[in-house]
């Protein structure tokens, strides 16, 4: 794997290099753009962080949301609207279509043609998050943040497939904002500033850390039980099935883990489309552990993949569960981080309108 990660490589930096230098143009709009991404492949937290920037701007300004759409069954621009599905869309951005319906959501692998189809749409739109958008050069977006997994740091990586770089790690100087996303709540500041010191953070750049934060387990299909606590799992003895399809499943696990020592996993690759077949994996596994108080723990990106299929056996579907999440800001610093975001979102708007009042002279 190596030769193939080094010509990779040079691909990535060829084409960076003919950014940097416009020969390759990136687009500039009259609207707030923030793009969400990483430089590496798998779960970095994307979808919570996108998450969060729709619950503390949507009070203020009308979002849009557009995605690639990885791993739907279809080209092109796609609205979600009452047809949207997993299979059309993609798993997460039907995930936050479901979360917030009062906001637009879209995909197009084509980012600067799924924006100006949305500009050009009947809905008012005054910003656009852009999710997993990093590497799509061709968009000038007026704001960068950029996620590095605690678990997976980056730097020292490979280029794929050796590694899990998708771009170079030199590439983190176009980012306004470094998010490192999972942090342990009990990490030490010490760890902190090793990580602000080896990514060599420029004056323009600022560095946050965030947590996972699990909610109470909520019922994939409906049923008489509409949530488990914490508490309960842990005051009563439960053995959990743990059945991911996610990037990077070891927080999930881990979390499970400090609720009970009865942990199974079934662990499929990232974006898996579950089977029928699957689900008897998943029965047979399920009904594999001896104690009677048992359930099965899934992430909310899989639990739109799950409800797709058809669950033969009753207890089963009443046994399966999953963890909503958010995202918390460590060290005190949401403040910061969300004066931060809306300074670039009104510096955008403010340029705006200084050019369009030149215009009228």
């Amino acid at each position: 794997m190596y030769p193939v990660s080094l010509v990779y490589g040079l691909v990535v930096r060829i084409r960076n290099f003919l950014f940097d230098h416009e020969m390759l143009k990136s687009e500039e709009f009259d609207i707030p753009v923030i793009a969400v991404g990483n430089i590496t492949v798998g779960g970095t937290g994307k979808t919570p962080t996108v998450e969060y920037l729709i619950y503390l701007l949507r009070n203020k300004y009308t979002i849009a949301v557009l995605s690639r759409g990885y791993k739907r069954k279809t080209k092109g621009f796609i609205l979600a609207d009452e047809n949207a599905s997993v299979e059309n869309i993609g798993d997460e951005p039907y995930q936050i279509f479901l979360k917030f319906p009062d906001i637009t959501v879209a995909v197009d692998e084509k980012r600067v043609h799924g924006i100006h189809t949305l500009l050009k749409s009947e809905k008012k739109i005054d910003l656009i998050l852009l999710d997993d958008a990093f590497q799509h050069r061709y968009v000038k977006p007026d704001l960068s943040i950029l996620l590095i997994d605690y678990t997976q740091p980056f730097l020292g990586d490979h280029y794929l497939p050796l590694g899990r770089l998708r771009d170079n790690p030199e590439e983190r100087h176009r980012a306004e904002i470094l998010l490192v996303t999972k942090t342990p709540k009990t990490v030490k500041p010490i760890d902190m500033r090793i990580i602000a010191t080896d990514l060599a953070l420029k004056p323009y750049q600022s560095l946050f850390f965030s947590a996972i934060e699990y909610k109470g387990l909520m019922p994939v299909f409906e049923n008489e039980i509409f949530a488990l606590d914490t508490e309960t799992l842990k005051s009563k003895k439960y053995a959990i099935l743990i059945v991911t399809g996610i990037g990077n499943p070891t927080p999930i696990i881990d979390y499970c883990k400090s609720l009970t020592e009865e942990i199974s996993v079934l662990s499929y690759n990232d974006h898996y489309q579950y089977t029928q077949k699957d689900i008897e994996k998943i029965t047979k596994e399920f009904y594999s552990s001896d104690l009677n108080n048992k359930i099965i723990v899934t992430t909310e990106k899989d639990a739109v993949r799950l409800r797709r299929l058809r669950f033969s056996d009753e207890q089963v579907k009443k046994s399966l569960f999953y963890y909503p999440i958010e995202m918390s800001i460590l060290n005190n610093d949401k403040a910061e981080l969300d004066k931060l975001i809306h300074y670039f979102i009104e510096k955008r708007n403010e340029q705006y309108r200084f050019l369009t009042s030149k215009k009228k002279y």
